[in-house]
């Protein structure tokens, strides 16, 4: 079945995550994502270390849930001839996405304004970390600083005097993935309707500074938004508070309609009093006569009286917006992420069967489509450089001279260990 974006070829000239992500998103539409990778490969492809899985090119999780369904060609572009093959594979493209940085991108003449004259009708998508403009444009950006730390994450979400948490590798990457993903979609539209491309960015900055609306707009008048890292016995709504359990499992309710929700919230949990005193009602007077903290103690005793499982059941019953606090483990075996498509299965050359997270949006036009693994190091580029007319003598001086690289399976599996 022809999926909404077959027929567009797309050039991935990135690394890590942010820009993968925004491609893999375009390959799960029906786009043919061709990855530029250097010949020793990706630093991506030897991360296994900090994330706690094997280092194993046979079952490298993170690689193919950015890069399943994309083909790889693995070329030196300081190489003259590998700088050519580059070219002559762009001039196919419909679109182009990177996330080097810009000075880079002049260095090797494969800026926005370089190739436009080239490539009118290209979408030259761009990931960076603080955008184009500015006192910082220049500096490396990676989502733990330019998303997480700089974004307001780091700092606002922990609590008051306390060391900030471990941040999560990829948090900040994938919300700028579907964002960029979005824009070049935006772009090909255009192009259909003007024949002229376009230059499109999304930074890591810019999207964390999005996702914060709400506070920073609140941030602008004295009020609560000032004063974070704010206590739980601050918060200004219970009723959007976690609460932990007998057997030390948190329970997250979120109910920002406070006023109508709280006398149903309040029988619900068996604690019609607390509707009853008049000391927690409105929202607004209970926060002036300082009540506040009263009534976090209260919910807090209160849920500290029963297991996670007795919880579940009363606030099911009774329509109260919650979710216990899953780990891990718990969403990778819970039934409605496999029901609503939040993964698929890969039957990894290793032998080992994973769960691999799919790019958020399903279609009711598609049917589950099965997604081919990642590709190993430039594993694609004979078949890519034969689609552009190289021969067969041609494709065998390039692997000679060293301006492209082919991995095979049995060359992955003698470099698990260490980068090849």
């Amino acid at each position: 079945m022809e999926r909404a974006l077959s027929g567009i070829r797309v050039i991935q000239l990135a690394n890590f995550v942010a820009a993968p992500a925004a491609t893999r998103y375009l390959a799960d539409r029906g786009a043919d994502v061709i990855i530029i990778e250097g010949v020793k490969g990706e630093p991506l492809r030897y991360s296994a270390v900090q994330e706690g899985r094997p280092q194993d090119q046979l079952e490298n999780t993170t690689w193919e849930y950015l890069n399943g369904g994309k083909r790889c060609i693995a070329l030196n572009l300081k190489d003259p001839a590998g700088k050519e093959a580059f070219m002559r594979l762009l001039d196919t493209a419909d679109v182009l996405v990177t996330n080097w940085r810009q000075q880079a991108l002049e260095r090797a003449g494969l800026d926005y304004e370089t190739l436009k004259e080239r490539y009118p009708r290209l979408v030259y998508g761009m990931c960076t970390g603080y955008g184009m403009e500015g006192p910082d444009k220049d500096l490396p950006g990676y989502d733990m600083t330019a998303f997480l730390a700089r974004g307001g994450y780091t700092h606002n979400l922990r609590r008051p005097g306390g060391p900030a948490m471990p941040m999560l590798a990829g948090l900040g990457d994938n919300n700028v993935g579907i964002a960029l993903a979005a824009a070049i979609i935006t772009a090909l539209y255009g192009v259909q309707r003007s024949g002229r491309g376009d230059l499109v960015s999304v930074s890591l900055y810019g999207t964390a500074v999005y996702n914060m609306s709400i506070m920073l707009l609140a941030a602008q008048y004295d009020g609560d938004a000032r004063r974070y890292p704010i206590d739980a016995h601050e918060y200004p709504n219970p009723l959007n508070g976690s609460y932990t359990t007998s057997d030390d499992r948190i329970i997250q309710c979120c109910m920002p309609d406070y006023n109508p929700r709280f006398d149903h919230f309040c029988r619900v949990i068996g604690r019609a009093d607390l509707a009853d005193s008049g000391k927690y009602y409105p929202q607004m007077e209970m926060v002036e006569r300082g009540t506040l903290a009263e009534l976090v103690t209260e919910l807090e005793a209160t849920f500290a009286a029963k297991t996670c499982a007795e919880w579940e059941d009363i606030l099911r019953a009774g329509d109260i917006p919650y979710s216990r606090c899953y780990s891990w483990q718990e969403i990778v075996e819970d039934p409605q992420a496999s029901a609503s498509g939040c993964f698929y299965d890969l039957e990894c050359e290793s032998g080992n069967k994973l769960k691999i997270t799919h790019t958020p949006g399903t279609f009711a036009s598609e049917t589950e489509i099965a997604v081919p693994r990642g590709p190993h190091i430039g594993e694609n580029g004979p078949e890519i450089l034969r689609e552009l007319g190289y021969s067969e003598e041609e494709i065998e001086a390039l692997q000679k001279s060293g301006a492209m690289f082919v991995q095979t399976p049995e060359l992955a599996a003698e470099h698990r260990w260490e980068v090849v």
